[in-house]
């Protein structure tokens, strides 16, 4: 990353427990499987759009 940018996220409870699951899982931070979560689907996004 050569910038960082900081947000404020509203999340549902539920959702924001649900991440915290998945990143103690990952052994990662909260931000960082955001952020993870995030890229994955940038990639997958564009990955479907330079698709035939």
């Amino acid at each position: 990353m050569d910038h960082e940018s900081r947000i404020t996220l509203r999340l549902p409870a539920d959702l924001h427990a649900w991440l915290v699951a998945q990143a103690k899982a990952a052994h990662r931070s909260l931000n960082s499987e955001i952020v993870h979560r995030l890229e994955g689907e940038r990639a997958a996004t564009r990955d479907h759009a330079e698709s035939p």
